[in-house]
């Protein structure tokens, strides 16, 4: 059977398809500045430690797959030439978190009884993998999209980022 038309003359109804593919995305990638990007992953880092912390009084696996998909999300957010923070961002975001847990909550990243340094230690190492899949999450996706968007290799795109002013 085939597809129902309009009669000759008659115009059609419903969303055609060049009418989809011209529809504007629901959030735009790479539009955010580095220092915004940069808070939302503080504040979106630390809602999921206090929802790991208050359900089950340590930080779990919730943490590692909330922080791995929040690096993937911020290096979709960040505008190109904020790039170089964003690669930074990962391991200094955990560490800070960590610091911050130690101070407050050390157990739920050690034993009650470890000094703040041996605590935070004891938390990197703990959630090391989900780090390491996030880093490479974010660089991965950063350099997919620094090729994506230019048409030179990699190395002169960043070199040519890296000359321009940031303000």
């Amino acid at each position: 059977m085939s597809p129902r038309r309009a009669a000759p003359g008659e115009r059609e109804t419903g969303p055609r398809l060049k009418d989809v593919t011209l529809a504007e995305a629901w959030w735009q990638v790479g539009r955010e500045p580095g220092r915004q990007v940069v808070s939302l992953g503080v504040a979106v880092t630390l809602t999921a430690v206090s929802i790991d912390v208050l359900l089950v009084g340590r930080l779990t696996l919730f943490f590692d797959l909330c922080f791995m998909v929040l690096c993937l999300g911020l290096a979709a957010l960040v505008r190109r030439r904020d790039f170089f923070m964003v690669a930074l961002l990962p391991p200094v975001l955990m560490t800070a978190v960590f610091v911050f847990v130690a101070l407050v909550a050390r157990d739920a990243i050690a034993d009650p009884s470890d000094s703040v340094l041996q605590a935070v230690i004891s938390g990197v190492a703990t959630h090391g993998i989900a780090l390491g899949v996030g880093y490479a999450l974010c660089l991965g996706w950063l350099a997919w999209r620094l090729h994506r968007e230019g048409e030179a290799d990699i190395a002169t795109e960043l070199e040519r980022e890296l000359a321009e002013p940031t303000g």
